[in-house]
């Protein structure tokens, strides 16, 4: 720590001769105290940056996870959840609640888990089991979303679309560019559309929802299959790519004929179209809570299998055919302190956590879903 200095704001006013004996005693305690604060602050900082729970990964659930942190810290503390607290929101030994969240993406946040770089993250493309027990990770699903296709078509003025699977693919494929194009026009007789090129917009980062809405272009399409395939990250035939759900929803906003896929909850927060697709019963249907929870009702959610149902193209007429769960992803070593309250978190996020996730427009898991996790977090934690 560097020498503390004091200094006046006015040169000692009597040249040639000292100051009383007072007041240099009384500048030389203030010295020392000056120090010895700094030095408690510093160690209390370090004692904070060390308890901090940290986390990373999907933006899809950004907002929501944010909040969450907010609420957890206020039933905790007592402290107002409409002011917002810089990384606050998971129990630790000092400062009470307190969580870091990087909203990086999905793929960065799989990625500093399993280094054991952060404590939790979320991801809406879940891991295999080989992949879990590789680096000793648990897997929970949280909370559902519907992956909307948000597009800006000039002179609809918000009338949405209806788009098929095939379709959709062929825009992503660059092979339909125009936004009358017959394709597009044979599934929206009511609407005039306008001669103006579609902006094709992706996601520029590892992201779990390019994995739910490729590996659903990959599921209707097999020209989609067999050209890009799905994964987090993909060679994208046309488009530009933006960072986060967040800066596609900007550009999306932004940009007159784009076309792009988000989280139901950010475009609609966000006042953007979105469109209806056409499910695997022909029926056209919009994300809503109803479309996502149709989709999910004949999920099996083992727990064998880490919880990792692949809700697309689900059967039923009310079913949206994109639905993400989001997952979380922990260290199975529940016995260790930062562990345990990781999963202490999440135990609360399904349960207390559920009207602030209908409240953005996420969906809660089927009440049965959310009972089974919570009971298998609850024996693993008796076990261990």
């Amino acid at each position: 720590m560097k020498d503390t200095v004091l200094r006046f704001r006015r040169p000692w006013p009597h040249p040639g001769r000292q100051p009383p004996r007072g007041l240099l005693a009384a500048i030389a305690a203030a010295a020392l105290l000056a120090g010895t604060l700094l030095a408690v602050t510093a160690s209390a900082q370090d004692a904070l940056e060390s308890a901090t729970l940290k986390g990373a990964g999907s933006t899809f659930v950004y907002p929501l996870v944010a909040q969450w942190a907010r609420d957890y810290r206020a039933q905790r503390l007592g402290v107002a959840a409409a002011v917002p607290v810089a990384n606050a929101g998971l129990d630790d030994d000092v400062g009470g609640p307190s969580l870091d969240y990087e909203p990086v993406g999905s793929l960065a946040g799989i990625q500093r888990v399993s280094w054991g770089a952060v404590d939790l993250a979320f991801t809406e493309m879940p891991l295999p089991t080989a992949e879990l027990r590789r680096h000793s990770l648990l897997q929970w699903p949280i909370v559902l979303g519907g992956v909307a296709v948000a597009t800006h078509v000039p002179g609809l003025a918000g009338q949405s679309l209806r788009l098929s699977g095939p379709v959709l693919a062929d825009v992503f494929l660059g092979r339909v560019r125009q936004w009358s194009d017959p394709a597009i026009a044979a599934l929206n007789p009511g609407l005039t559309l306008p001669a103006a090129p579609i902006a094709v917009l992706h996601r520029a980062d590892g992201s779990g929802t390019t994995f739910k809405f490729t590996q659903y272009l990959a599921a209707v399409s097999p020209d989609w299959k067999a050209q890009v395939g799905f994964d987090s990250r993909v060679k994208w035939p046309v488009g530009a790519g933006h960072k986060g759900n967040s800066g596609l929803v900007r550009a999306v906003a932004a940009t007159p004929g784009a076309i792009a896929y988000v989280a139901d909850a950010q475009a609609r927060a966000a006042g953007l179209t979105v469109a209806s697709l056409k499910n695997a019963a022909g029926a056209f249907v919009a994300p809503s809570k109803e479309a996502v929870l149709a989709a999910a009702a004949g999920a099996k959610w083992a727990a064998e299998e880490h919880f990792s149902e692949v809700l697309i193209d689900a059967p039923g007429d009310a079913s949206y055919p994109i639905v993400a769960t989001v997952f979380a992803l922990n260290s199975d070593q529940i016995q260790h302190g930062r562990n345990r309250r990781a999963l202490a978190f999440l135990e609360w996020a399904l349960g207390e956590g559920r009207a602030e996730a209908e409240r953005q427009g996420y969906v809660a898991l089927p009440p049965p879903v959310t009972e089974k996790v919570r009971a298998t977090m609850t024996a693993l934690r008796e076990r261990r």
